[in-house]
């Protein structure tokens, strides 16, 4: 039998190792620039960003747990072979062909160049560095749990609060904020669409593999309940400890609304912001803020592409080896940089992240759905809908797209979705022999 406090100290170290987990480098850079273009609204984005995100996020993993920890539970009811391809998707674009390379190039660029500047020697020793570190973190996925909720979240955690504090008891241009014209409607897309593109929803689906894992291996924690219990306490306490640093760092972006205006590039903004109330030194502790959130979120990455795929190959392919060969592919994409695995993200993750929010939503009116045709029609309508808007975008315009509602704010796929669901519905599945 666990004791109360030991379960409680549990909860915390497990929480702020899960905070880590979302908290990338996205995460620091969006809430900055939303407050200071919604300015005298940041309130309102703020809320709206965190909902879109971590609110998500959050509901994803509660999907993930009433799923039993698989996401392969929710993603079986496409089918087999479907399911199996978007899982791997999901994984793919969390781990090292987006997300995962994306944290090595960011530390690059924001730990090294401002220091030693820019040029591929540096890149390249500096991503062998990262990912050997990463490397050596992740081969027990368990251990890794520990030292994140123990000591590196903590650190991340407490330098934030440090930049938030100082803002607020010294905020930029007098703590005046400029009034906002933007229409109310618009400030919530802006924020939605902010949370939309940090990817959270899809690394709470992954997440849960090495977190529920971590939580087993330690062997204190055997039925599946407890397990379960403890992890959505934790992930409650992600959540808040996130809600506390986007909530500061939106309102750090809306001191500088009557200073910068909304052309300002995002990683810019936090740069001057550090400058103006830590001055020159500040650059090094953006940096290792940065870092900090880089590497943590990098190595959950890691451990969840290797734990996912080992077990798909049927432990065929051990987990060691698999983290071997995802930090070396890492590192290979990492060295064509930032910009260019920020212009390959976009289509690919406008192509999965839709169907990866629909089952999550589904999920929770499974116990109502007695046919898996609304799961396969919903999504497959929402992806092929998404795999047109990527040709209309980037090959050959289709013009009739721009009439579809919300069309103009990223969420249109939502119309064939609602559709092809109802559809879906009506539809008898095939018995069974």
């Amino acid at each position: 039998m666990v004791s109360q406090s030991k379960f409680l100290k549990d909860i915390f170290i497990l929480g702020f190792a899960i905070f880590s987990m979302y908290f990338g480098a996205g995460n620091i850079i969006f809430p900055p620039y939303l407050g200071l273009t919604s300015s005298s609204n940041w309130d309102l984005a703020f809320v709206s960003y965190f909902i879109a995100d971590i609110g998500f996020a959050t509901l994803a993993m509660f999907a993930l747990l009433k799923a039993g920890g698989r996401v392969e539970n929710l993603t079986h009811k496409l089918g087999t072979f479907a399911g199996i391809i978007l899982t791997s998707s999901i994984i793919l674009c969390i781990g090292p062909l987006i997300a995962l390379p994306r944290t090595g190039a960011t530390t690059y660029e924001m730990l090294i160049v401002p220091f030693f500047g820019s040029s591929f020697t540096n890149s390249l020793i500096t991503s062998i560095v990262y990912y050997g570190l990463i490397l050596i973190f992740t081969l027990k996925p368990t251990t890794m749990i520990e030292i994140l909720g123990r000591f590196l979240t903590p650190a991340l955690f407490i330098g934030l609060l440090i930049l938030i504090i100082k803002g607020i008891v010294y905020p930029i241009a007098g703590g005046e904020i400029a009034q906002s014209n933007a229409e109310t409607n618009t400030i919530i897309f802006d924020g939605m669409l902010a949370g939309y593109q940090t990817l959270d929803v899809l690394a709470a689906l992954a997440f849960g593999i090495i977190i529920l894992k971590a939580v087993s291996d330690k062997g204190v924690y055997k039925e599946h309940s407890q397990q379960i219990r403890l992890v959505a306490f934790a992930s409650i306490v992600a959540a808040v400890s996130i809600f506390i640093i986007y909530f500061g760092l939106t309102y750090l972006g809306a001191t500088t609304s009557t200073v910068y205006g909304s052309d300002i590039d995002r990683a810019t903004l936090l740069n001057n912001i550090i400058f103006s109330l830590f001055g020159s030194s500040g650059n090094l502790l953006l940096g290792v803020v940065v870092f900090l959130a880089c590497f943590t979120t990098g190595a959950a990455l890691v451990s969840v592409t290797a734990e996912y795929f080992s077990k798909l190959s049927h432990r065929r392919v051990s987990y060691t080896t698999l983290v071997v060969v995802v930090t070396i592919f890492s590192i290979i994409v990492t060295n064509f940089g930032l910009e260019f695995i920020i212009s390959i993200a976009f289509p690919i993750l406008t192509i999965v992240y839709p169907a990866a929010i629909i089952l999550v939503i589904i999920s929770f009116f499974d116990k109502f759905i007695q046919n898996d045709n609304i799961y396969k029609l919903a999504c497959f309508s929402a992806i092929t809908y998404c795999i047109v808007e990527v040709i209309s975008k980037n090959i050959v315009e289709i013009s009739f797209l721009n009439s579809i509602p919300f069309y103009k704010i990223g969420f249109a796929w939502v119309i064939p979705a609602t559709i092809f669901g109802i559809i879906g519905y009506f539809i008898k599945p095939k018995k069974e022999d």
